[in-house]
């Protein structure tokens, strides 16, 4: 009861912690000089990971079920496997990237989930009979880690687009520069091209981990639909766009890996996925339609 009551404040200093996340980032990101303002920043996602971590594992406690059960507690879930993942790649990059990149979309998901998601949502409710199953943790747990990997590789792969782009302009105006400005010009175009690679090494090597993740979620989810309703495949259009992200995530790692297209061709694929997940995840659920939804 206690737990029902403290809620709304639990949400709103977590809403508070993931609204100043992303001006932390983006100022430590532009002002990288400032040591403290960085370390406020680590700080601030670490403790919103705890935090959120805490939420749903008092709402296991309390409802007896994995914190997954419907559109609510699923964006909590992502928003948490984002926060993990922009720890784990601030800690193994050293850099804020990951920051100035997650922090955004965790701020849009916690404020669409405090905000406008309506507050029956948010109550602790038995599990309905389709969702009583022991494969309830394993599909959407699975589904939704593959959706924030795969999400954070797609954004990777836009910035190095979006660079490559500032990149060539660069180089173009460059042509005409005075010669004793060359030797910085040169260091800067080294800069950018480390850059570059860095953000493609880090978008592959996340996509590719996401991908099989994904797999095991779609194939999990088959096998649950046949045991929930005998049929594996239903064609709703839930299924339908998750084969669709599976099938757009193949082409770029077919293109990456077989065909050995140009680093921007693969980059373009990955960036549609951006738009290809949301739609999966959150486009299909408005449209109503189906039982998944």
């Amino acid at each position: 009861m206690s737990f029902t009551i403290y809620e709304p404040q639990i949400l709103n200093c977590l809403f508070l912690i993931f609204l100043i996340n992303p001006f932390l980032y983006w100022f430590s990101f532009f002002f990288y000089k400032i040591p403290s303002l960085i370390r406020l920043a680590k700080y601030s996602s670490r403790l919103s990971l705890f935090l959120l971590f805490c939420y749903l594992s008092l709402r296991w406690l309390i409802g007896h079920y994995f914190p997954i059960s419907n559109l609510y507690e699923s964006l909590l879930f992502l928003t948490w496997f984002l926060t993990f993942i922009l720890v784990i790649g601030e800690q193994s990059t050293k850099n804020t990237i990951f920051g100035a990149i997650i922090s955004p979309i965790t701020l849009m998901l916690i404020s669409f989930v405090t905000l406008v998601l309506p507050s029956a949502m948010q109550k602790i409710n038995p599990l309905v009979p389709a969702l009583q199953s022991n494969w309830l943790m394993m599909h959407v747990t699975m589904m939704l880690a593959s959706y924030a990997v795969l999400l954070v590789g797609t954004l990777l792969s836009s910035l190095y687009l979006a660079i490559s782009g500032i990149f060539k302009t660069k180089l173009l105006t460059n042509t005409l520069i005075e010669t004793d400005t060359a030797s910085k010009v040169i260091e800067e175009q080294s800069l950018r091209l480390y850059c570059m690679e860095l953000l493609d090494l880090w978008s592959y090597r996340l996509i590719t981990f996401g991908f099989p993740i994904l797999t095991i979620g779609i194939i999990s989810g088959a096998v649950w639909a046949n045991e929930a309703w005998g049929s594996n495949w239903s064609l709703y259009p839930k299924e339908t766009w998750a084969l669709i992200t599976w099938l757009t995530f193949s082409i770029y790692l077919h293109t990456r890996l077989i065909q050995k297209a140009s680093k921007e061709k693969s980059a373009k694929v990955a960036s549609v996925g951006f738009s290809v997940i949301w739609i999966c995840y959150l486009g299909v659920n408005f449209l109503g339609q189906g039982l998944l939804s």
